[in-house]
């Protein structure tokens, strides 16, 4: 047992013998079943805290030779027979890989962040990471390996190990961007270090499974990026291991049912993040409200607010309106395709808003290419930027968000007509507003506090024969009207009042059994004045 070959299992023994341990288990009966495929190269990248790690530790512990972790896993979901009697092959072959791979394997196990935690070891840490794991390879196959006569470093002394033995590899590799966050400017050592991987995995026999894991995807560099290997499961497209890292919605009832906690308030707090179809929990966040009894910002921290802080307020064209209508529970279109995949490259507001996604500070919604703030965790960090950041009165509009929306469940029309005049004056530094579409986005930061009691608010939802410009639908068991909002730019409030019923943008709500206010707003630039009319469906017919 070394510490990079052939470890141990005492850092995933750790996480088992934890008060709250979620089984992620499951992950092994993937990685099992692409051994020795094409598909045997996967690069898994997470925000921090997401258990990147503890999956690794995991796979480690479950591959390696040098531990026996059979009482470790007998527990857990991957050990246990499934009822599938529709598919009593699967399930066996899926028992037979389990068994035949627990603690078979040689393991290459390494966080590439162990030999990167000072500035100082930037130039020297490729070497760094294959002089250690030579030295144990030497200790384990000492006849077959012949340091001197070999001068391609760690892969050359594999392939010599492989040629003479037949013996495969499996590589656990932990923070494998690490460089590209500490050394971001850097890129002569980046090309390196990518030039190191391609020559460890790319067409290598030795390797059996390549399992990496970091915050951004692999880094595009033309023909650096030849370790194209690699398949990626990124937060922005997840494929089939969703619900390995982070907690799903499931696992979050089960919990706070048995710690006694409101599972209303933890979603409030901390979830959000959406990976393809499934809901992703912060698992940081949610272990430490369990064990401390109290919602507040575990996560985030000093280093989030200066993240943030720095991304959000590059001069990009719409960004500062893009992340004002998120603040207000908005939702942002983005191509993440362009993002470079590192922490420098940026153009557009795009490359900034998809490098926030992988940060962990706003989430992807692939189906529509959207992106928007998770939770009031996250929503806190953004509030604190505006707050000390210069952005105008912006504060003064979210604080007065409660009362607006008080007024509009209220139907006090000319309340609700005053509150969006004054938020376009507080916004009127960052939004250029001359139509619908600023209106639109004025409207979410001065409806901020509606996060509370709504779901996110859409954007022309689908309804009748036309699109409402937005909707606001009540929480479960949330106890508020359903908002249906009409802008009007140089028209009238009575029009879109009209135009709602006459399109009947109330059908698609049939199936919503609560009460609707249909809220119509105009803003009358020649006279500079907001007008508002309030009606409540069905009375309204």
């Amino acid at each position: 047992m070394g510490l990079y070959v052939n470890p141990g299992n005492r850092q995933f023994k750790e996480a088992v013998n934890s008060p709250i341990y979620v089984d992620k288990s499951g992950l092994i009966d993937y990685t099992n079943s692409v051994l020795n495929t094409h598909r045997k190269n996967i690069c898994v990248s997470r925000p921090r805290r997401f258990g990147k790690s503890m999956a690794a530790d995991m796979l480690s512990a479950y591959y390696s030779k040098g531990c026996d972790s059979r009482e470790l896993f007998a527990d857990l979901d991957v050990s246990k027979h499934h009822k599938t009697v529709s598919d009593m092959v699967r399930e066996t072959r899926r028992v037979n890989a389990y068994e035949s791979n627990l603690n078979r394997h040689n393991v290459i196990r390494f966080d590439v962040q162990r030999f990167l935690f000072d500035e100082s070891h930037i130039s020297v840490f490729i070497k760094r990471i294959q002089d250690v794991i030579i030295r144990e390879l030497e200790a384990e196959f000492e006849e077959y390996v012949d340091c001197a006569q070999d001068s391609y470093g760690l892969p050359g002394v594999l392939e010599q190990i492989y040629a003479h033995t037949g013996e495969e590899f499996i590589f656990i590799i932990d923070e494998w961007d690490c460089i590209f966050r500490l050394a971001k400017e850097n890129t002569e050592v980046q090309k390196k270090y990518l030039d190191f991987l391609r020559g460890l995995f790319k067409g290598s026999e030795y390797v059996k499974l390549a399992y990496m894991t970091g915050i951004f995807p692999i880094k595009k560099y033309g023909e650096h990026s030849a370790i194209n290997v690699f398949d990626e499961y990124s937060v922005t497209d997840p494929r089939n291991l969703s619900e390995y890292f982070g907690f799903t919605e499931e696992e979050v009832q089960e919990q706070c049912k048995k710690y006694d906690v409101d599972f209303a308030e933890m979603a409030r707090w901390y979830d959000g993040y959406q990976m393809g179809d499934t809901h992703i929990y912060n698992p940081k966040s949610v272990v430490d409200a369990l064990t401390w009894k109290k919602f507040k910002s575990y996560w985030t921290g000093t280093e989030t607010y200066e993240a943030l802080k720095v991304y959000i307020e590059r001069n990009f064209d719409g960004l500062r309106e893009a992340v004002m209508e998120m603040i207000g529970g908005g939702q942002c279109r983005i191509d993440p395709a362009i993002f470079q995949n590192d922490m420098t490259s940026f153009y557009t507001k795009d490359e900034i808003l998809t490098l926030l996604v992988h940060l962990g500070y706003l989430t992807y919604d692939e189906r529509n290419s959207t992106v928007s703030i998770p939770n009031q965790e996250i929503e806190h960090e953004f509030v604190r930027v505006v707050k000390v950041g210069g952005w105008g009165s912006l504060m003064e509009t979210l604080n007065r968000s409660e009362e607006l929306l008080k007024s509009t469940w209220a139907m006090d029309a000319d309340a609700v007509a005053d509150g969006v005049a004054k938020a376009r004056s507080d916004t009127a530094s960052i939004i250029q507003y001359n139509d619908e579409n600023s209106m639109a986005c004025a409207l979410y930061v001065a409806y901020a506090s509606a996060r509370t009691y709504y779901a996110k608010p859409v954007r022309e939802f689908p309804s009748g024969r036309g699109f409402a410009d937005v909707v606001y639908l009540p929480k479960k068991n949330a106890d508020c009207p359903a908002l249906l909002i009409e802008l009007k730019w140089n028209k009238s409030a009575e029009g879109a009042v009209r135009q709602i019923k006459d399109k009947k943008y109330m059908d698609w709500l049939k199936s919503y059994t609560g009460e609707i206010l249909l809220v119509a707003i105009n803003y009358d630039k020649k006279k500079d004045i907001h007008t508002c009319i309030i009606e409540k469906y069905p009375d309204c017919i």
